[in-house]
């Protein structure tokens, strides 16, 4: 066997440091991910300038990239709290976050990969102690579950301002109180309902039985003002009236003239 030229080994060689050297400085960056760059000879994380963006980078072999997932994401939590009287309420919420984009250099030097666990659950969970002591089991059961929504999310999103940090949404997503106090409450809402609702039947029929006299009053009114206007002489005009039109009907009848009380005609016949 032949052996190979002088000048081939070092070629190899370099040959083989330039592909550890590329493997080692090609960095590619995923979907919905960003990367922190580290200067190992350069004062460290880069953070007056923004991230490396998603594609294919070359970097110096010496520095390091720490990619991050930039998206809006989702920590679920279950949380025990106590109301204002002390009972223990478990609170399960979502909140949605993401790393502020231009300033995930200063995430990465100030709270590292695990901010998850660093800041916004303790945050969130402060906040929801904090939120929840305010208010009785009932109203966390009932009337309040938007507003306590609402106050967690501001408390939790001022616990989290200037750490890089975006709190997006935080929901309620369930309240579970103690099985007694669920039933008695329960109980309770059920009494007011048909409390309500008895008062409604109540002041229902009251309006009929208001609205029946008034139908009466008006009636009683109206039949005294037509008997203080009949007088004998309208009465007989109207009986006169009345003859005239029966003598003009076609069906058989018999008619005497003025024998009756009122003077007026006596009308016979078969119909």
């Amino acid at each position: 066997m032949e052996k190979l030229p002088k000048i081939t080994i070092p070629v190899i060689i370099a040959a083989i440091i330039l592909i550890i050297v590329l493997a080692k400085s090609a960095v590619t960056i995923g979907s919905g991910e960003a990367g922190v760059l580290y200067k190992t000879f350069d004062n460290g994380v880069v953070t007056n300038q923004p991230p490396l963006g998603e594609g294919f980078h070359i970097v110096a072999p010496w520095n390091k990239v720490i990619i991050y997932e930039v998206r809006q994401q989702e920590l679920f939590e279950k949380m025990k709290v106590l109301s204002s009287n002390g009972l223990e309420i478990q609170i399960d919420g979502s909140a949605w976050y993401e790393p502020v984009y231009n300033d995930l250099g200063n995430l990465h030097q100030s709270l590292g990969e695990n901010y998850l666990q660093r800041v916004i659950q303790p945050a969130i969970r402060s906040a929801a102690r904090s939120v929840v002591g305010r208010y009785t089991p009932e109203q966390l059961y009932s009337s309040k579950r938007d507003a306590i929504q609402d106050e967690i999310f501001e408390e939790t999103k001022k616990i989290l301002k200037n750490q890089y940090i975006q709190l997006n949404e935080f929901l309620v997503r369930d309240v579970t109180l103690p099985g007694t106090i669920k039933e008695a409450i329960e109980r309770k809402l059920r009494q007011e309902q048909e409390s309500l609702e008895y008062e409604f039947r109540l002041v229902t029929a009251a309006k009929e039985a208001e609205k029946v006299i008034i139908e009466a009053e008006g009636k009683a009114e109206s039949n005294r003002i037509l008997s203080a206007s009949l007088t004998d002489k309208i009465l007989q005009d109207k009986g006169i009236d009345a003859t005239m039109k029966l003598a003009e009907s076609p069906n058989s009848k018999v008619i005497v003239i003025g024998s009756g009380d009122s003077g007026l005609p006596i009308i016979l016949g078969n119909q």
